[in-house]
C-alpha cells in the first residue's frame, strides 16, 4: 500500500478538500496509472451530497479517468509502462454472468464494482475515484486511450461519451434517421457530435434559446425551443430517435409526440421524481420508451476508437483541484460548456 493525496468529502454536508487514501501495490494482473486529468460528473454530486442514498464517506469521487501507465503486474498483457490509458464508471464485476461474459459489465447481475463509493470484491474495501494522483486497477477494466484524442478532452468520453454512444448504437441509429437531443449539457453534447458524425439529421430541443447557437456550432442541423408550446405541435411524429438526458423534471409524453411510428425515445437523465407515461403516448404510433446506462469494456473501447477516427471530444474547461467545490456550484447553475476537468497534476499544491 501507498499513500496519495486526493480529494474527498468527509460527509454528505461538507465540502470537498485534501484528504490521503492508500492505493495498493499492483497485483500479478493489475495496472498502476499516474491520473492526468478527471472529469466532473453530476453523478459526483449526487454522490458526495447522498442525495441517491447508500454513500460511503470519506469519499474520493471520479469515474472519468485518463492518465498514463506507471508501473504494471507480472502477468499484464495488453499495456505496458508509458500507455496512455482511461478508467471509467466501473473498475470489476463479477465476470462470470450473462452480462459480463457479454461484454456487458454495467449490467453485472451481481453488480459492477464502482470506481468509487463502492466496495472492492475481494475485501470490501472503499474504492476511491479519480480526483487523486493514482489509481491501481485490473487490466481488463482499463481502456486504452488513441492518439489524436487531447487527453483533457478525453477524459469526459469515459462516461458522458460512452452513456450517449452506446444508446445510439444498440437501439440502432443510421444514416439518414432524423434524432432529436433533449438537452444540451455534458451528455447532450456529445449526443450531438456522435449523432451527426454516424450521418443522422440532428435537432436540439431545449427549454433555452440561448443555446441556439452553440448546438449549430456543435453540429447539429436545427435547433428547437421546447418553451414555445408551438414547437410541439410543430415537430409531432418527426424524428426515428429521441436522446433525453435531462435530468429535471419533464413530460416524457410531450416528447414522445415527437416520435414517428415505431420511434424510440431512450432517457438518459434521472429526475429525482418518477415520471407519468400514459399509455396511449405509446400504443397510437406503436413508440418504444427505453433507457441506457454507460457501456461495457468492449463498446467503450469502440466508441474511444470511433472519436479518434472522427476527430470527436468532450468540449471541456480544465481547473485546479482547488477549484472543484465552486465547479460544483456552477454546474448546478449550467454555468459550464460542457465538462470540468480536473488538472491532477494540481493536487500536489493543494495537499
Amino acid at each position: 500500500m501507498s499513500k496519495i493525496p486526493a480529494y474527498a468529502a468527509a460527509s454528505a454536508k461538507a465540502p470537498l478538500a485534501p484528504f490521503s487514501i492508500e492505493r495498493r501495490e499492483p497485483g500479478p494482473r493489475d495496472v498502476l496509472i499516474d491520473i492526468l486529468y478527471c472529469g466532473v460528473c453530476h453523478s459526483d454530486i449526487h454522490q458526495a451530497r447522498d442525495e441517491w442514498g447508500g454513500s460511503i464517506f470519506p469519499m474520493v469521487p471520479g469515474h472519468e479517468i485518463v492518465g498514463r501507465v506507471a508501473a504494471v503486474g507480472a502477468q499484464v498483457g495488453k499495456y505496458k509502462v508509458g500507455d496512455t490509458v482511461g478508467v471509467g464508471c466501473f473498475v470489476d464485476s463479477c465476470r462470470q454472468c450473462e452480462q459480463c461474459r457479454a461484454g456487458e459489465e454495467q449490467y453485472c447481475s451481481e453488480g459492477m464494482t464502482g470506481t468509487y463509493n463502492s466496495r472492492e470484491r475481494a475485501d470490501g474495501a472503499p474504492t476511491y475515484g479519480g480526483y487523486a494522483s493514482r489509481i491501481t486497477v485490473d487490466e481488463d477494466y482499463v481502456l486504452r486511450i488513441p492518439d489524436g484524442i487531447p487527453l483533457e478532452r478525453a477524459a469526459p468520453l469515459l462516461c458522458a461519451g460512452i452513456t450517449t454512444y452506446s444508446p445510439l448504437r444498440h437501439y440502432g441509429l443510421k444514416a439518414g434517421d432524423k434524432l432529436a437531443v433533449v438537452g444540451l449539457g455534458g451528455l447532450g453534447h456529445m449526443a450531438v457530435k456522435f449523432g451527426v458524425a454516424m450521418g443522422a439529421e440532428v435537432t436540439v430541443l431545449s427549454t433555452s434559446e440561448s443555446k441556439r447557437q452553440d448546438a449549430l456550432a456543435l453540429g447539429a442541423h436545427a435547433f428547437a425551443a421546447t418553451r414555445d408550446k408551438d414547437t410541439f405541435k410543430r415537430l409531432a411524429g418527426s424524428f426515428d430517435f429521441i436522446i433525453d438526458s435531462v435530468s429535471a423534471p419533464h413530460d416524457y409524453n410531450a416528447y414522445l409526440s415527437l416520435l414517428r411510428t415505431d420511434g424510440t425515445m431512450v432517457l438518459l437523465g434521472v429526475p429525482e421524481e418518477p415520471a407519468p407515461v400514459a399509455a396511449f403516448s405509446l400504443i397510437m404510433q406503436r413508440r418504444k420508451l427505453g433507457g441506457s446506462l454507460i457501456g461495457g469494456i468492449r463498446e467503450t473501447q469502440e466508441m474511444l476508437d470511433f472519436c479518434a477516427e472522427h476527430g470527436i471530444a468532450s468540449d471541456v474547461e480544465v481547473i485546479d483541484i482547488r477549484q472543484i467545490n465552486e465547479a460544483y456550484e456552477r454546474m448546478l447553475k449550467g454555468d459550464v460548456h460542457y465538462r470540468f476537468v480536473i488538472d491532477n497534476g494540481t493536487l500536489s499544491a493543494a495537499a
